[in-house]
């Protein structure tokens, strides 16, 4: 079946709207008989289409500071972590390697399903695909480990060792590549292909600094991964004796000549040669959360990632009440449409629908909705007509 858009006249587009103001009015009876659950509130009035533009995207209010002029990333993006608002972005869906940022969603799948406290002997097969040049915590075979120290292994020293032995426990390399594609697309992060859970380069694996932070939102509401990536320093047993680690996240740490940024909550830094530097970081200040991503800088220095993401998380902080989102995180609902993205259109069309960045189909999708909802509560209504006069006036 292929669905076409209305034609984009005034009249039609008028009509439309006119008809889910109709439909979406109270209805004072409704309220009163039925006494249901309040329905949800409507999804925000903006939509990610803004964020599938190239170049950089913001809407800036009256006191709003410019938008930092020297961020050199291929792709970045700023955005509230509670609302999930994007506060700015620059080629937000496009599709990137993403280096060990992609340990985030690593995170997120496997997580709840391994016992932090159990203990694991370790196998050379475990380690036996470990890739040539890997960022390494030092696991090795035959030694017993908690799932806590090989998670601190991630997070701290992005060791690649620590996720291949993860991931067997977890149900085997290939079962969590599909684990994790399918988790990147009910979180709404279309645009990442998983290859390699560990993020080492291979064919075809992307995401996007959207993706990355959508992983990076998710991950601050879970505790076990909020814990683990803040985590500055921890000890990596060895046997009968351990050694410290340190995060290699150097806002968070403050190490090799990278100022500390105040308020950090970490998350997660990558960097191949493929990816160049990659990187998701969150701070606090005032009661507010920032999540940014920065995708690769073009000016030389392998620090620079953070410089970036030091200036485009102080531009947020200012600019967080002077400007209008351009998108949000959060992925839309069935009946609001699809999340968008590079990959949105080539869904579409699989699926014979011709995508043309028009608003009909989430205008008629709002309508049908409402109409269904109005269409209940005069059912309920009908069947409560014998309720005493006193409930409509009295209860809402």
């Amino acid at each position: 079946m292929v669905i076409r858009y209305l034609p984009r006249s005034s009249s039609v587009r008028t009509a439309a709207l006119a008809v889910a103001a109709l439909v979406l009015l109270p209805t004072p009876f409704a309220t009163a008989a039925t006494e249901e659950p309040t329905p949800p509130k409507p999804g925000p009035a903006y939509t990610s289409d803004l964020l599938d533009r190239p170049g950089v995207q913001a809407r800036p209010g009256a006191g709003a500071p410019a938008v930092p002029a020297d961020v050199s990333a291929l792709s970045w993006l700023v955005a509230d972590a509670r609302s999930g608002e994007v506060l700015a972005a620059h080629n937000a869906h496009r599709q990137l390697p993403p280096a060990s940022t992609l340990k985030s969603l690593f995170a997120l799948t496997a997580l709840p399903h391994l016992d932090a406290v159990a203990r694991h002997k370790v196998t050379q097969s475990e380690l036996s695909e470990v890739g040539e040049g890997s960022s390494l915590v030092g696991v090795e075979a035959g030694r017993s480990y908690t799932i806590a120290d090989l998670w601190r292994g991630v997070f701290l020293s992005s060791g690649n060792d620590a996720v291949h032995v993860l991931a067997e426990l977890n149900g085997g390399w290939q079962q969590t590549v599909r684990q994790m594609r399918a988790k990147a697309r009910s979180l709404g992060a279309r645009d990442t292909h998983v290859v390699s859970p560990d993020g080492y380069d291979a064919a075809g694996q992307v995401s996007s600094a959207y993706d990355l932070a959508v992983f990076g939102r998710a991950g601050l509401a879970d505790p076990q991964f909020a814990r683990y990536c803040s985590t500055s320093v921890a000890k990596f047993p060895n046997g009968n004796w351990s050694y410290p680690i340190q995060n290699t996240n150097r806002l968070l740490t403050g190490a090799d000549g990278v100022a500390r940024y105040p308020g950090l909550l970490g998350i997660k830094n990558g960097y191949t040669s493929h990816a160049g530097n990659t990187l998701i970081s969150a701070a606090q200040r005032g009661g507010r959360t920032l999540i940014v991503s920065v995708m690769n800088p073009q000016v030389s220095g392998g620090h620079r990632v953070y410089e970036e993401a030091r200036s485009l998380l102080d531009w947020g902080f200012k600019a967080a009440d002077h400007v209008r989102p351009v998108g949000s995180l959060i992925p839309r609902s069935e009946s609001q449409g699809t999340a968008q993205g590079p990959a949105h259109a080539a869904e579409l069309a699989a699926h014979g629908v011709e995508a043309d960045g028009s608003d009909w189909t989430a205008i008629l999708l709002v309508v049908a909705g409402a109409a269904a909802l109005v269409a209940g509560s005069v059912v309920v209504i009908r069947r409560r007509r014998t309720v005493r006069a006193y409930r409509f006036a009295g209860r809402q």
